[in-house]
């Protein structure tokens, strides 16, 4: 295995950790739980789908889930903006998660350039 491939799948499964640990921490109100829940489910997705293109017979399937992962951290960031703008957390709980988000988006953006250009 690919120490690269292995440090994104060990990358993208604390990201859902941290996904959890944060759900976990929000208030009990009926928003936070329903603003919770949908970022939990973008926030984990990255991972299982980083393990799908992992997998991927080809490199177009490859690209393909490696576009999934980069909508869910996308819908991450959105849920993120929305869970501060709304007053539920503050921006500087969401720091780290936000930060690791933006690098993993800016990962998944150069490798698949990489692999469209390759074709080229």
């Amino acid at each position: 295995m690919n120490d690269e491939r292995k440090d994104l799948r060990a990358r993208t499964k604390a990201f859902a950790i941290q996904m959890i640990r944060m759900f976990s921490s929000l208030p009990k109100s009926t928003e936070a739980q329903v603003l919770g829940k949908q970022v939990l489910r973008s926030g984990t997705s990255v991972g299982a789908n980083y393990r799908e293109a992992y997998r991927s017979r080809s490199k177009a399937e490859f690209v393909a889930k490696l576009g999934d992962c980069l909508k869910e951290l996308d819908e991450s960031s959105y849920w993120f903006e929305l869970l501060v703008e709304t007053g539920i957390v503050t921006s500087s709980n969401l720091e780290t998660l936000q930060r690791e988000c933006d690098e993993l988006q800016a990962i998944f953006t150069t490798i698949v350039k990489k692999c469209k250009s390759s074709d080229s």
